[in-house]
C-alpha cells in the first residue's frame, strides 16, 4: 500500500499542486499557534505539553481516521486516506517554484531579480550577493527543502506504515518541522512572543526526529551520485555546519555532485509576518554557517545536477519500496 500511496500522491501533486497559503497550511498554522497560546507559560513542562499538543495530536488523529476507514471499508478507503495525507505533506511543488523562479532569473541574466526572489523565499538580506553565492544558497536551501518536503516525510511515513500506523509518520514529521520553524521565528515577534523554553523544546525535538531522515537522505544522495566523494565529504566536513543534520545532507550533496557548498550564512530581515512563508511551512530557520567545502565553485550548471540528483534519489526510494513489497508478497 505504501508504494501505491506514494506514487499516486506524487503524481497528483505534479498535476495539481497545492497553492500558496492553501487551507491545509493555514489550518496547521492556526493549530500550532493555538497550542502555543493555550499552554505555553514559560516552563519546560508547559513547553513539552504545547509541543505534544501541536505535533502528536494531529498525528494521532490521522492514525485514528486511518484505522476507522480501514475497519469501515478495508484497504481501498485506507489507501485513499494515505494518498490524501501524503498529497498534503509530501511533494516538490510546495517549494520548487522558488527554485524555478530564481534559476530562470539567473538564466536571463537578471541577478537583481534572483536576489529579490531568494530574499522573499528565505526572508533574508540577499542584496549584496554575487552570482556564485546566489547559486550556492539556492542549492543549499533547495536540497534542504527537498529533504524536508519529500525524503524526510518518506522516511517517517514508511517507518510507521510498516508498523501498521498508516500515514501518522508523515503528519508527525511535517508537524514537527513546522512547529520548530514557526516557533523559532515567532520568538523574535513583538506581538506574539514565544517562550525560550518552547523554542528550545521544539528545536531539540526536531533535531532528534530529523536525525535518521537526514542520514537516509545523505546516503541516498551518495548512492545516486559520486558515492566515494559524498561519503568522504560527509565524514570529513559535516560537523562544520551549525546544524548537524543539515550538515550531513549538505556535505553529502557537495561530494555527490562536486559543488562547493558552505560559507557565510545570510542574515534574516524583519518582516511583518514572521511565520513561515506561504507554501514553505516546513523549512524553518536554517543556519548554513560553515567553512566552504571542497568542490567546484557553484554555477548555473549545478542546478541541473541537483535536479537529477534529487529525482534519482526518488527513483531509488521507489525501487526500494517495490523490492520490499515483492519480498512481502513472495514471503
Amino acid at each position: 500500500m505504501a508504494f501505491f500511496a506514494i506514487v499516486i500522491a506524487l503524481l497528483l501533486e505534479q498535476v495539481r499542486p497545492l497553492g500558496q497559503g492553501n487551507a491545509a497550511v493555514a489550518a496547521l498554522r492556526r493549530w500550532v499557534r493555538g497550542a502555543g497560546r493555550a499552554v505555553d507559560a514559560g516552563g519546560h513542562h508547559h513547553a513539552w505539553l504545547a509541543w505534544a499538543l501541536a505535533v502528536l495530536m494531529p498525528a494521532l488523529a490521522a492514525l485514528g481516521v486511518y484505522l476507522f476507514l480501514h475497519w469501515l471499508g478495508g484497504w481501498p478507503l485506507a489507501l485513499a486516506w494515505n494518498v490524501a495525507v501524503l498529497y498534503v505533506t509530501l511533494g516538490f511543488r510546495q517549494f520548487s517554484y522558488h527554485f524555478t523562479g530564481i534559476r530562470d532569473a539567473l538564466d536571463a541574466g537578471d541577478e537583481e531579480r534572483a536576489r529579490q526572489l531568494l530574499a522573499r523565499w528565505q526572508q533574508v538580506d540577499a542584496s549584496a550577493l554575487p552570482r556564485s553565492e546566489i547559486v550556492r544558497h539556492v542549492i543549499e536551501y533547495s536540497v534542504l527543502a527537498a529533504h524536508r518536503h519529500v525524503f524526510g516525510v518518506l522516511t517517517w511515513y514508511c517507518l510507521l506504515a510498516a508498523l501498521g500506523l498508516g500515514p501518522a509518520g508523515a503528519v508527525f514529521y511535517r508537524n514537527a518541522a513546522f512547529a520548530a520553524g514557526y516557533w523559532g521565528r515567532k520568538g523574535d515577534s513583538a506581538d506574539q512572543p514565544v517562550s525560550q523554553a518552547l523554542r528550545s523544546a521544539a528545536a531539540a525535538a526536531w533535531r532528534a526526529i530529523d536525525w535518521l531522515p537526514a542520514r537516509t537522505t545523505a546516503l541516498a544522495f551518495a548512492i545516486v551520485g559520486s558515492f566515494e566523494d559524498a561519503i568522504d565529504t560527509w565524514r570529513q566536513h559535516a560537523a562544520q555546519f551549525a546544524d548537524g543534520n543539515d550538515g550531513v545532507i549538505l556535505a553529502a550533496t557537495s561530494g555527490a555532485i562536486g559543488v562547493r557548498l558552505g560559507g557565510a550564512t545570510l542574515k534574516p530581515v524583519a518582516v511583518a509576518n514572521t511565520a513561515a512563508a506561504p507554501g514553505q511551512p516546513a523549512l524553518g530557520p536554517v543556519d548554513l554557517e560553515g567553512d566552504a567545502l571542497p568542490g567546484d565553485a557553484p554555477t548555473s550548471r549545478h542546478f541541473n545536477q541537483v535536479i537529477g540528483l534529487v529525482w534519482r534519489a526518488v527513483a531509488l526510494w521507489l525501487l526500494l519500496l517495490v523490492l520490499l513489497s515483492l519480498a512481502h508478497v513472495l514471503g
